[in-house]
Protein backbone atom coordinates (compact mmCIF):
# COMPACT_ATOMS: atom_id res chain seq x y z
CA UNK A 1 0.00 0.00 0.00
CA UNK A 2 1.06 3.56 -0.57
CA UNK A 3 0.97 5.99 2.38
CA UNK A 4 -2.19 7.54 0.88
CA UNK A 5 -4.03 4.22 1.10
CA UNK A 6 -3.08 3.71 4.75
CA UNK A 7 -6.28 5.22 6.05
CA UNK A 8 -7.97 2.25 7.73
CA UNK A 9 -6.39 1.03 10.99
CA UNK A 10 -8.51 -2.11 10.72
CA UNK A 11 -6.30 -3.28 7.86
CA UNK A 12 -3.26 -2.80 10.09
CA UNK A 13 -4.95 -4.77 12.88
CA UNK A 14 -5.72 -7.65 10.50
CA UNK A 15 -2.12 -7.76 9.34
CA UNK A 16 -0.99 -7.77 12.96
CA UNK A 17 -3.24 -10.73 13.84
CA UNK A 18 -2.12 -12.73 10.82
CA UNK A 19 1.48 -11.90 11.67
CA UNK A 20 0.92 -13.96 14.84
CA UNK A 21 -0.56 -16.95 13.01
CA UNK A 22 -2.98 -17.80 10.18
CA UNK A 23 -6.64 -17.15 11.00
CA UNK A 24 -10.00 -16.91 9.29
CA UNK A 25 -11.70 -13.47 9.35
CA UNK A 26 -14.16 -14.38 12.11
CA UNK A 27 -11.26 -15.49 14.33
CA UNK A 28 -9.47 -12.21 13.60
CA UNK A 29 -12.55 -10.30 14.76
CA UNK A 30 -12.91 -12.37 17.91
CA UNK A 31 -9.21 -11.96 18.70
CA UNK A 32 -9.44 -8.18 18.39
CA UNK A 33 -12.57 -8.05 20.54
CA UNK A 34 -11.15 -10.33 23.22
CA UNK A 35 -8.17 -7.98 23.50
CA UNK A 36 -10.45 -4.90 23.60
CA UNK A 37 -8.83 -3.55 20.43
CA UNK A 38 -12.30 -2.49 19.30
CA UNK A 39 -11.93 0.32 21.86
CA UNK A 40 -9.24 1.92 19.71
CA UNK A 41 -10.00 0.52 16.25
CA UNK A 42 -13.46 0.67 14.70
CA UNK A 43 -14.58 -2.90 14.10
CA UNK A 44 -17.60 -4.47 12.47
CA UNK A 45 -17.85 -7.77 10.66
CA UNK A 46 -19.06 -6.36 7.36
CA UNK A 47 -16.16 -3.97 6.97
CA UNK A 48 -13.68 -6.57 8.23
CA UNK A 49 -14.51 -9.01 5.44
CA UNK A 50 -14.21 -6.20 2.87
CA UNK A 51 -10.81 -5.20 4.24
CA UNK A 52 -9.65 -8.83 4.16
CA UNK A 53 -10.62 -9.03 0.50
CA UNK A 54 -8.79 -5.80 -0.21
CA UNK A 55 -5.62 -7.01 1.50
CA UNK A 56 -5.77 -10.26 -0.44
CA UNK A 57 -6.23 -8.38 -3.71
CA UNK A 58 -3.09 -6.34 -2.94
CA UNK A 59 -1.07 -9.44 -2.15
CA UNK A 60 -0.67 -8.59 1.55
CA UNK A 61 -2.39 -11.81 2.65
CA UNK A 62 -3.37 -15.00 0.89
CA UNK A 63 -5.68 -17.98 1.48
CA UNK A 64 -3.96 -20.90 3.16
CA UNK A 65 -6.79 -23.41 3.39
CA UNK A 66 -10.56 -23.73 3.65
CA UNK A 67 -12.01 -25.56 6.63
CA UNK A 68 -15.45 -26.61 7.80
CA UNK A 69 -16.36 -27.21 11.44
CA UNK A 70 -19.46 -29.35 11.87
CA UNK A 71 -22.47 -27.80 10.16
CA UNK A 72 -20.91 -24.35 10.00
CA UNK A 73 -20.18 -22.77 6.60
CA UNK A 74 -16.74 -23.18 5.12
CA UNK A 75 -14.19 -20.64 6.35
CA UNK A 76 -11.07 -19.53 4.54
CA UNK A 77 -7.96 -19.27 6.67
CA UNK A 78 -5.59 -16.51 5.59
CA UNK A 79 -1.90 -16.04 6.22
CA UNK A 80 0.27 -12.96 5.85
CA UNK A 81 2.69 -12.77 2.92
CA UNK A 82 6.21 -11.35 2.85
CA UNK A 83 4.76 -8.22 1.24
CA UNK A 84 2.21 -8.00 4.05
CA UNK A 85 4.91 -8.28 6.72
CA UNK A 86 6.85 -5.43 5.11
CA UNK A 87 3.67 -3.37 4.94
CA UNK A 88 2.92 -4.05 8.61
CA UNK A 89 6.41 -2.90 9.63
CA UNK A 90 6.44 0.18 7.38
CA UNK A 91 2.92 1.31 8.28
CA UNK A 92 3.33 0.79 12.01
CA UNK A 93 6.72 2.53 11.95
CA UNK A 94 5.15 5.53 10.21
CA UNK A 95 2.33 5.76 12.76
CA UNK A 96 4.68 5.51 15.75
CA UNK A 97 7.30 7.96 14.46
CA UNK A 98 5.34 10.66 12.61
CA UNK A 99 2.61 12.75 14.29
CA UNK A 100 -0.33 13.26 11.95
CA UNK A 101 -2.94 15.99 11.93
CA UNK A 102 -6.20 14.56 13.27
CA UNK A 103 -9.40 16.56 12.92
CA UNK A 104 -11.01 16.07 16.32
CA UNK A 105 -14.66 16.94 16.87
CA UNK A 106 -13.99 18.83 20.10
CA UNK A 107 -11.28 20.85 18.36
CA UNK A 108 -13.80 21.79 15.68
CA UNK A 109 -16.35 22.75 18.36
CA UNK A 110 -13.82 25.00 20.12
CA UNK A 111 -13.03 26.76 16.84
CA UNK A 112 -16.74 27.60 16.51
CA UNK A 113 -17.52 28.18 20.20
CA UNK A 114 -18.80 31.76 19.68
CA UNK A 115 -21.83 30.16 18.02
CA UNK A 116 -23.05 29.51 21.57
CA UNK A 117 -23.90 32.09 24.21
CA UNK A 118 -21.09 32.30 26.81
CA UNK A 119 -23.25 31.08 29.71
CA UNK A 120 -24.47 28.15 27.62
CA UNK A 121 -20.88 27.32 26.67
CA UNK A 122 -19.87 27.25 30.35
CA UNK A 123 -22.74 24.92 31.25
CA UNK A 124 -21.92 22.57 28.38
CA UNK A 125 -18.21 22.55 29.19
CA UNK A 126 -19.03 21.64 32.78
CA UNK A 127 -21.18 18.80 31.46
CA UNK A 128 -18.27 17.64 29.31
CA UNK A 129 -15.94 17.71 32.32
CA UNK A 130 -18.26 15.39 34.24
CA UNK A 131 -18.41 12.99 31.29
CA UNK A 132 -14.61 13.00 31.03
CA UNK A 133 -14.24 12.29 34.74
CA UNK A 134 -16.61 9.33 34.44
CA UNK A 135 -14.75 8.00 31.41
CA UNK A 136 -11.42 8.29 33.19
CA UNK A 137 -12.70 6.56 36.32
CA UNK A 138 -14.15 3.67 34.31
CA UNK A 139 -11.02 3.26 32.21
CA UNK A 140 -8.70 3.26 35.21
CA UNK A 141 -10.90 0.68 36.97
CA UNK A 142 -10.91 -1.57 33.91
CA UNK A 143 -7.15 -1.36 33.58
CA UNK A 144 -6.66 -2.12 37.26
CA UNK A 145 -8.78 -5.24 36.82
CA UNK A 146 -6.74 -6.42 33.84
CA UNK A 147 -3.55 -5.89 35.82
CA UNK A 148 -4.96 -8.11 38.58
CA UNK A 149 -5.66 -10.74 35.93
CA UNK A 150 -2.00 -10.70 34.92
CA UNK A 151 -2.16 -8.90 31.56
CA UNK A 152 1.25 -7.30 30.87
CA UNK A 153 1.41 -3.52 30.53
CA UNK A 154 2.61 -3.95 26.94
CA UNK A 155 -0.94 -4.84 25.91
CA UNK A 156 -2.55 -1.88 27.68
CA UNK A 157 -0.49 0.98 26.25
CA UNK A 158 -3.36 2.32 24.14
CA UNK A 159 -5.50 2.51 27.30
CA UNK A 160 -2.77 4.45 29.12
CA UNK A 161 -2.47 6.81 26.16
CA UNK A 162 -6.21 7.33 26.02
CA UNK A 163 -6.29 8.17 29.72
CA UNK A 164 -3.41 10.63 29.30
CA UNK A 165 -5.37 12.40 26.56
CA UNK A 166 -8.50 12.42 28.72
CA UNK A 167 -6.61 13.94 31.66
CA UNK A 168 -5.11 16.61 29.41
CA UNK A 169 -8.51 17.46 27.93
CA UNK A 170 -10.11 17.53 31.38
CA UNK A 171 -7.44 19.94 32.61
CA UNK A 172 -7.99 22.16 29.58
CA UNK A 173 -11.76 22.18 30.06
CA UNK A 174 -11.47 23.07 33.75
CA UNK A 175 -9.04 25.89 32.95
CA UNK A 176 -11.27 27.23 30.18
CA UNK A 177 -14.34 27.21 32.44
CA UNK A 178 -12.34 29.04 35.09
CA UNK A 179 -11.23 31.70 32.58
CA UNK A 180 -14.80 32.16 31.37
CA UNK A 181 -16.24 32.46 34.86
CA UNK A 182 -13.51 34.84 36.05
CA UNK A 183 -13.56 37.02 32.94
CA UNK A 184 -9.98 36.14 32.01
CA UNK A 185 -10.70 35.00 28.45
CA UNK A 186 -9.62 37.67 25.97
CA UNK A 187 -12.58 38.65 23.81
CA UNK A 188 -15.17 37.54 26.37
CA UNK A 189 -16.84 40.96 26.69
CA UNK A 190 -17.31 41.22 22.94
CA UNK A 191 -18.68 37.69 22.90
CA UNK A 192 -21.16 38.56 25.66
CA UNK A 193 -22.17 41.65 23.75
CA UNK A 194 -23.26 39.62 20.75
CA UNK A 195 -25.82 37.81 22.87
CA UNK A 196 -26.89 40.81 24.92
CA UNK A 197 -28.39 42.25 21.74
CA UNK A 198 -29.89 39.75 19.32
CA UNK A 199 -29.59 42.25 16.48
CA UNK A 200 -25.88 42.89 17.04
CA UNK A 201 -23.57 41.67 14.24
CA UNK A 202 -21.49 38.63 15.10
CA UNK A 203 -18.20 39.22 13.33
CA UNK A 204 -15.91 36.61 14.88
CA UNK A 205 -12.68 37.83 13.29
CA UNK A 206 -11.65 41.33 12.16
CA UNK A 207 -11.75 41.75 8.39
CA UNK A 208 -8.76 43.13 6.53
CA UNK A 209 -8.40 46.84 7.15
CA UNK A 210 -10.76 46.94 10.14
CA UNK A 211 -9.70 48.01 13.60
CA UNK A 212 -8.75 45.27 16.03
Amino acid sequence: MTPRSRSNPLALAILSCLHERPMHPYEVAQTLKSRAKDESIRLNFGSLYSVVEGLAARGMIEPRETVREGKRPERTIYEITALGRRELTDWLSELVSSPAKEYLQFEAALSLLPGLAPDDAVALLRQRAVALEIRLTQSEATRALTVEQGLPRLFMLESEYGDALTRAELGFVHALVNDLENGKLDGLEEWRGWYANDDAPRQWFPTEGSET
